[in-house]
Parts: C-alpha cells; sequence; structure tokens
C-alpha cells in the first residue's frame, strides 16, 4: 500500500481518483489548493504525488519545481496531467512521467504503480 497525494480542482474528478486508488489498496489524499500543496507532501510524506497542471487559473508548475528543488521531497515521484499536450514542459520541470486526459484507470494504476516499485 502506497501514500499518494492527488491534486485537482476537480471534486468530482478527485472522489473518482481517491476511489480507484483505495480499491487497489493505496491510501490517497486530496488537495485542492495550489498553494497547499508543498505544505500537504511536506506534513503527509506520500510515496507518490499525482498532479493535474491546472488548479482553478493557475498552474502547478512551479509547485512540480519547488517539490524537486526540496532535497527532502525531490525523490517523491510525481506523475504530472492535462487535458492539453504539456507533456514534455511538465518532464523538463522535472516530473517523472506524464498522462493526457482522459486516460484509464488501468493506465494510471500500472504508471502508479512502476514508479512506486521503482523507488522501493
Amino acid at each position: 500500500m502506497a501514500k499518494i497525494v492527488i491534486v485537482d480542482d476537480d471534486k468530482t474528478f478527485r472522489r473518482l481518483l481517491v476511489t480507484v486508488l483505495e480499491l487497489e489498496g493505496h491510501e490517497a489524499l486530496a488537495v485542492a489548493q495550489p498553494e497547499a500543496i508543498v505544505t500537504a507532501v511536506r506534513q503527509e510524506e506520500p510515496d507518490l504525488i499525482f498532479m493535474d497542471i491546472h488548479i482553478g487559473e493557475r498552474d502547478t508548475l512551479g509547485a512540480l519545481r519547488d517539490l524537486k528543488s526540496d532535497e527532502a521531497l525531490d525523490d517523491i515521484p510525481v506523475v504530472m496531467t492535462s487535458g492539453s499536450d504539456r507533456g514534455q514542459e511538465c518532464l523538463d520541470a522535472g516530473a517523472d512521467r506524464f498522462l493526457m486526459k482522459p486516460f484509464r484507470p488501468s493506465e494510471m494504476i500500472a504508471t502508479i504503480d512502476e514508479l512506486i516499485q521503482t523507488a522501493d
């Protein structure tokens, strides 16, 4: 079982992700505010972060860069998601993977499981 922080401002989508992850045996915690990302990660010490690139009108690439520049947090795998093809930009900013929305739950689980196993 892994602890995963989900960052997305879409309440329905967040609930869906939490449900899918919990059905797979993971612990999932949701964050909806961009300014709360780094604090939540510090408090929860997750095994993985699953983050949408757009939260409201804000872009989370800054939070991604903050996470990856912090020695205490930089080894936590981050999967970025978006409905826009910004994969290379996310990878350049430090993301470990990028998933284009819409994605299948099985694709999400396979990506998460691979990154968690690699991090162990």
